[in-house]
């Protein structure tokens, strides 16, 4: 007998919930809508994201890294902001109903909420091209958020790990039929990105502004300078590279390549004490890259003088 949307979901994701250990859940899967309330003094922070095959992922991956990754990029936004993630919906849209695809996505989706301790509370299931869209909502306290618009003039620009790695997993898988023991760690990069949730909440009293880089490092940055309403420098020759051969290629992808969701960050001068502190409390490599300046724009430089790019990051409509 076919499964119908309601099986579907009863037998695949309800147990996705820890409602009966979460008194802010007052109402979860299984009705119109779900019913929450925030924490008292703490402000309800939400965002959305969509995964589409061949677009945000490759047409083979499998369908645990799929829903994992589909979650990992919304927890990546809510680490921008310093929030605290707590509950999810999921959208999801298949081409048919493939029992064991269904156990590898349920899997990879109940991995992830497990470590974060995340409820899904609701969502949809139809028919269609296969599209995963998760909305996450947590909270804040009062209203500390980290935002792409305060950035200022004189702050110290910081980057968390590296990026470009996820891009070069991309090359990779488009290039082998294989892919080597080598070259393995950086396809995981792109599969199952590490959402900085606890960076982002320490960052909270230290950073000015912050963006997590999902469409590239100088594209994302951009966004900072613009909503800051001021200008980056970046020296190029202090960005971490990918650890790979071709070191042209390493700097495009670092430069360029999306899908790493690191942090970018700012301090101010008078904070940068704080941030020396919880970089010695923490194994991630965090490394200053750049400087807010007044000029508008990003400039990208190599010993003092300005270098251009062929690329800056991905753009849905405006690809090439």
């Amino acid at each position: 007998m076919s499964l119908s949307e309601f099986n579907i979901i009863k037998q695949y994701f309800s147990s996705i919930s820890t409602k009966e250990n979460s008194p802010n859940i007052h109402l979860g899967v299984g009705d119109d809508a779900a019913i929450v309330s925030t924490p008292e003094n703490k402000k309800l922070v939400v965002c959305t994201d969509t995964l589409n095959e061949g677009i945000h992922f490759p047409l083979n991956t499998s369908a645990y890294d799929i829903a994992y990754k589909a979650l990992a990029v919304n927890l990546s936004d809510l680490a921008a902001m310093g929030a605290t993630p707590k509950w999810f919906a999921l959208n999801l849209s298949m081409p048919g109903i493939n029992e064991d695809w269904l156990t590898g996505f349920s899997t990879g989706l109940k991995q992830l909420a497990g470590e974060y301790q995340l409820d899904l509370i609701g969502g949809d299931t139809t028919r269609g091209p296969l599209s995963v869209s998760i909305t996450l909502a947590g909270h804040i306290e009062g209203v500390t958020a980290l935002m792409r618009s305060s950035a200022k003039v004189g702050d110290k620009v910081y980057l968390s790990g590296c990026t470009g790695e996820a891009a070069y997993g991309l090359a990779c898988l488009s290039s082998a039929a294989t892919i080597n023991d080598s070259d393995k760690y950086f396809v995981s990069r792109l599969n199952q990105p590490t959402a900085r949730v606890s960076l982002g909440l320490s960052l909270l009293g230290i950073a000015n502004a912050c963006i997590d880089i999902s469409d590239g490092l100088v594209a994302d940055i951009a966004h900072i300078a613009e909503a800051s309403q001021c200008g980056i420098e970046l020296d190029s020759n202090i960005i971490p590279l990918p650890a790979i051969a071709d070191k042209e290629q390493a700097r495009q992808h670092a430069l360029s390549g999306g899908d790493d969701y690191e942090l970018v960050f700012t301090v101010a001068p008078a904070r940068q004490a704080a941030l020396k502190q919880l970089i010695s409390q923490t194994d991630l490599p965090i490394t200053c890259i750049g400087e807010v300046v007044a000029a508008p724009g990003v400039l990208l430089l190599d010993n003092g003088r300005s270098v251009g790019l062929s690329r800056t990051g991905y753009e849905h409509f405006n690809n090439k």
